[in-house]
C-alpha cells in the first residue's frame, strides 16, 4: 500500500523556460524515477510537478496531423514562435506566455496504475480551478481536455489542452491552462485537430484580471487533494537546485 512518503510531491515553480530546455529536464526526471524504481533496494524519489509558462511554441503530438498547422514554419518564426514534433499523445496545440503549463513526472505505480483514470484526475484539477474562478468546465466526451460551454456564449470552447506519455509508469508532458493567454494564436493551428470547436481563456471567460500566478495555488491545492499527496513547493533558485540535485541538469533563469 503506498505511504505518505512514496506519495510526496515537490512542486517546482520555474517561470518561463524555452520548450526545448522544460522537455529535456522532464527527460531526466523521469528517467531518476525509473531508476529508483528499479534499483536494488527501490528507492524512494519524490514525484515532481513542473509549473511553468513558455515563450511562444507550436507543439505536434507524435499521432498528428502536421496538416493542422495551417502557416508555414518560417511563417511561425516572424512570429516569435518556434515548432516542434514531439513523443505525446495528441495533435497540434500552441504554449505560450499567460498560460500555466503543467508537467506532472509522476510514477503511477505508486497511484494507480490507470492511464485513463490519470487523465480523468488531471481534467478533474482544471475542472476545479476553474470553478474557484466561476467558470463551469466540461468534459466532451472522446476529446480529452477541459472545455467550457455550450451556453449562451456558443459551442464548447477548449480551455486546457492535454497529453501525455508514460515509460514503465512513469509520466511526462501534462496539460496547459489558458489564463490571459493571446488566443490569436490559435488562428495558424486547427487546435488539437479539432476544427469545429473554439477556444477560450480563464481572462476571456471570467473578464476579471486573474493571473498566471494567481492560478498556481488553486491548481496545487488540487493535484495534492485529488492524488492524496503530500506537497513541498520550491520557487526560483530553490527549485533549480532541488532539481539539479535530483537529475545533474541545469535550469537557466
Amino acid at each position: 500500500m503506498p505511504t505518505p512518503e512514496s506519495r510526496s510531491i515537490v512542486v517546482c515553480h520555474l517561470g518561463r523556460v524555452p520548450y526545448e530546455r522544460a522537455r529535456g529536464l522532464q527527460g531526466a526526471v523521469q528517467e531518476r524515477l525509473i531508476a529508483a524504481k528499479r534499483a536494488e533496494p527501490p528507492q524512494t524519489v519524490p514525484h515532481v510537478l513542473l509549473l511553468l509558462e513558455h515563450p511562444p511554441v507550436y507543439t505536434l503530438g507524435k499521432s498528428g496531423d502536421a496538416e493542422n498547422l495551417l502557416v508555414s514554419e518560417k511563417r511561425l518564426e516572424a512570429l516569435g514562435a518556434t515548432f516542434h514534433r514531439i513523443g505525446r499523445g495528441g495533435d497540434v496545440t500552441f504554449h505560450g506566455p499567460g498560460q500555466l503549463v503543467g508537467y506532472p513526472l509522476f510514477d503511477l505505480d505508486r497511484f494507480f496504475t490507470d492511464l485513463g483514470r490519470y487523465l480523468r484526475t488531471l481534467e478533474e484539477v482544471i475542472l476545479r480551478t476553474c470553478a474557484d474562478y466561476g467558470v463551469t468546465g466540461t468534459r466532451v466526451d472522446g476529446r480529452t481536455g477541459v472545455w467550457v460551454g455550450p451556453d449562451e456564449r456558443g459551442l464548447e470552447r477548449k480551455i486546457c489542452a492535454m497529453g501525455v506519455r508514460c515509460s514503465r509508469w512513469v509520466t511526462m508532458h501534462g496539460f496547459a491552462l489558458n489564463v490571459t493567454t493571446d488566443l490569436t494564436y490559435f488562428d495558424h493551428i486547427v487546435p488539437c485537430g479539432i476544427d469545429d470547436r473554439g477556444v477560450t481563456s480563464l481572462v476571456e471567460e471570467t473578464g476579471a484580471p486573474v493571473s498566471v500566478d494567481d492560478v498556481r495555488g488553486p491548481v496545487t491545492d488540487h493535484v495534492a487533494d485529488l492524488f492524496g499527496a503530500k506537497v513541498t513547493e520550491c520557487r526560483g533558485v530553490d527549485a533549480r537546485a532541488f532539481l539539479r540535485e535530483l537529475t545533474g541538469e541545469t535550469i537557466e533563469q
